[in-house]
């Protein structure tokens, strides 16, 4: 077995024991959808950025509550939810429940084995998930298969880090939370797998300071007063990657 293949296999199992209609789950997922909305919001800056009722998937999306997120605010949409764990989609239905939405379609698979035919999604979104996918420049090149010329996939409230800082970024986010395999974005890595895979790629720092504790409030306090140090430091970002419209002759 690789290295890669071990760490999905922790990641499928992790969502066995985690039962969305638990309290605590409830209560941790509903703060990170506070993150999520604030991210939405963010973007609503930019004419056309959210698909509105077109066909949009999310990957690596857990039990699948930022769809029915998703789905509550634009309700014209087709919601397409997967993860890589079976486990964690067979919960969907009790966000479905809460949020008093059906998601269109829900299924398990990695994010670069999406099951969907070419160019067939105007959008696709994760939030703070795809510093688990572990194989990104496949899961770029198959972003790149299954959207529409045009079509954007979003990377919500992503850790990201310089190169130099990587090694330490990732020991500090494994120490933090052993129990599943974390990961760090390089963001100029991201950047030239992106232009490889055929997408252009644009980076919004998000030095938000909700669901923070103490050190980490001041920290990105810092970093939202101080711009030019959220290239230089660890800072979560928001990624937003478009598929190249072919040149018309």
């Amino acid at each position: 077995m690789s290295d890669i293949e071990a760490k999905q296999k922790i990641e499928i199992n992790h969502w066995r024991s985690k039962k969305a209609d638990s309290i605590k789950t409830i209560v941790q997922k509903i703060t990170e959808a506070g993150v999520f909305l604030n991210c939405l919001n963010c973007l609503k800056r930019y004419k056309d950025e959210l698909i509105t009722n077109g066909r949009v998937l999310e990957i690596g999306g857990g039990q699948g509550w930022a769809s029915c997120v998703y789905k509550k605010i634009f309700p014209d949409a087709h919601l397409l939810a997967t993860d890589i764990s079976e486990f964690a989609i067979m919960d969907l239905h009790h966000w479905e429940r809460l949020f008093e939405v059906k998601i269109d379609n829900a299924y398990a698979c990695k994010s670069y084995e999406i099951k969907e035919v070419d160019a067939s999604l105007d959008q696709i979104f994760c939030f703070a998930s795809a510093h688990h996918f572990l194989a990104h420049k496949r899961t770029l090149y198959e972003i790149n298969r299954v959207l529409k010329p045009g079509g954007k996939a979003f990377y919500f409230y992503e850790p990201s880090v310089p190169r130099y800082l990587s090694s330490l970024a990732h020991w500090r986010v494994n120490r933090k939370r052993p129990k599943v395999p974390e990961d760090v974005l390089i963001t100029s890595k991201l950047r030239s797998l992106a232009q490889e895979a055929g997408l252009d790629i644009r980076v919004e720092y998000y030095p938000s300071l909700i669901k923070r504790g103490a050190f980490e409030t001041f920290y990105f306090f810092v970093l939202s007063h101080i711009p030019i140090l959220q290239r230089l430091l660890p800072c979560s970002a928001n990624f937003i990657f478009t598929k190249k419209t072919p040149n018309k002759p």
